[in-house]
């Protein structure tokens, strides 16, 4: 049962926690709010009656005009490595913390806004958002989730009524988002860059309270958080891989302390296999392609420890040697969990033993690079293949003599179609069905701005928000971009 609408309440923990990196702010006025898409199953986690978010009131709130009772809506500041290059001052240029929120189970989630103007991070910036980005967002968040992966979930999109200056004249949104918190490696770049060894302990033991508590435990809770920190990070990334998901924008103020899922700007997923793949428009040197984003956490992973050291240990020397020790561990997190997640795509058990697994899974990665074959759909034609039918699969390589080698290997190991039906999905945000049901939302269709189409929208999360379920009149939703999409390019939205 949803909570009423009277009785939710926000606290403001991190902005009374840590006021030096935090900016009271407002959101700009909407002038004519309008409801796109609402997530009613996260409404109710959160303890608000979705019909109330629906009406005059719930609406103000999703943009930020009406602050309820207990919240202190601010700018988070932070810095972050972008493209390799530090900026010691980001912040929420364009955004809004509201609050915490305690869910129905007793859990603390941040609500936050995307789009609600300009604060006094916006370097220049107006602040705003589109329509566009924001569902992007709303949908990429809601499939990952859907895949069990950890991420920052989307409560609703509302178009605002204001037109967002890009290339063209686009219609404005805000996000609103849920978060377990929008901690960063940049905002202990920020709170280190300020020299204040106070300020960056306290921020240390509200990020061990609030994500890591048995950090506080050990004899020494700041190297204890950070490789608490490495251990979610690498867990993360193998479930990036594991479905073909390309970040795209890895700077260090989008990766975050809980282990989420952060900033769905230029994403997208991977279809024929290729690990140098990359849609952001702006990574013109591949740094953060598909096959780099592990080695990218790692040397993010190292900007934290930079941050961390005076906590590690008085003597700096000593302290590097510690972080470095630490750091170590990432590379064997990231294999065991991509080994065992491959394991499962493959239908084996994570008991099988490395010399048999690993030379398996590298000889299939190279023949699926090797005939761009389709990253998603392969593994659910291989299920078919592990319940006997294996001309589904035979039929995406062109190196037949070599596959059917693989396949006898496979097939020797006795794998379980059921497992693998359990964690490979068959609908993915497809990148040209993003498109489709973007440019429906925002009207832009033969260059006109006409109401937009919300059909596709939904049709497309019902698909990607249960994405192991095969469903009669789903087709499409499980088949690559034909041939005449063309070559993808994604963009931040700002």
């Amino acid at each position: 049962m949803s909570i009423a609408p009277t009785a939710v309440t926000f606290a403001d923990r991190y902005a009374s926690d840590l006021p030096e990196l935090a900016v009271r702010w407002q959101a700009e006025s909407a002038p004519e709010p309008r409801l796109l898409v609402l997530n009613e199953p996260l409404a109710a986690e959160l303890g608000i009656d979705p019909a109330w978010l629906r009406g005059p009131e719930g609406l103000r709130l999703l943009v930020g005009t009406q602050v309820p009772d207990g919240a202190n809506p601010v700018a988070q500041a932070y810095a972050g490595h972008q493209f390799g290059g530090y900026v010691p001052r980001l912040g929420d240029g364009r955004a809004l913390l509201l609050g915490e929120l305690t869910t129905t189970s007793g859990e603390l989630r941040d609500l936050h806004l995307k789009g609600s103007g300009a604060t006094p991070f916006a370097r220049g910036g107006d602040g705003l958002a589109a329509v566009g980005p924001m569902l992007r967002e709303y949908i990429v968040s809601e499939a990952m989730h859907a895949m069990g992966i950890p991420t920052t979930r989307s409560l609703a999109v509302v178009a605002t009524g204001r037109q967002v200056q890009r290339e063209t004249p686009l219609p404005g949104a805000v996000l609103s988002r849920v978060a377990r918190s929008h901690l960063r490696v940049g905002t202990f770049q920020y709170a280190a860059n300020t020299g204040d060894i106070e300020l960056l302990r306290r921020l240390a033991d509200h990020a061990i309270q609030r994500h890591h508590p048995d950090a506080a435990g050990a004899g020494n809770p700041y190297v204890a958080l950070f490789e608490s920190v490495i251990a979610v990070q690498a867990a993360l990334i193998a479930k990036w891989m594991l479905v073909g998901f390309v970040h795209g924008v890895m700077n260090t103020d989008n990766m975050t302390i809980s282990g989420e899922t952060i900033d769905y700007g230029p994403c997208a997923f991977m279809e024929a296999y290729d690990p140098e793949t990359v849609f952001s428009s702006i990574d013109s040197w591949g740094r953060y392609a598909y096959g780099n984003q592990p080695a990218i956490a790692v040397w993010n992973l190292a900007r934290l420890a930079e941050a961390l050291l005076p906590l590690f240990a008085d003597e700096q020397q000593q302290a590097i040697a510690i972080a470095e020790g630490s750091l170590g561990g990432f590379a064997p997190k990231f294999q065991d969990a991509l080994s065992a997640g491959m394991c499962a795509k493959l239908g084996l058990p994570d008991t099988t033993p490395d010399e048999i697994a690993v030379p398996l899974m590298n000889d299939l990665i190279a023949q699926l690079h090797q005939s761009h074959v389709d990253f998603t759909s392969f593994f659910r034609q291989l299920a078919h293949a592990a319940r006997g039918d294996d001309e589904p699969a035979r039929g995406l390589f062109l190196d037949l003599a070599a596959f059917d080698e693989w396949l006898s290997r496979w097939h020797a190991l006795r794998p379980d179609a059921t497992v693998m039906d359990r964690v490979n999905p068959v609908y993915i945000p497809r990148n040209h069905l993003v498109e489709e049901a973007l440019t429906a939302a925002t009207g832009q269709i033969g260059g006109t701005a006409a109401e937009g189409d919300l059909d596709p929208l939904y049709r497309l999360l019902d698909a990607v928000t249960a994405p192991y379920d095969e469903r009669p009149g789903l087709q499409r939703y499980a088949e690559p971009a034909p041939d005449d999409f063309g070559k993808y390019r994604t963009f931040c939205g700002t």
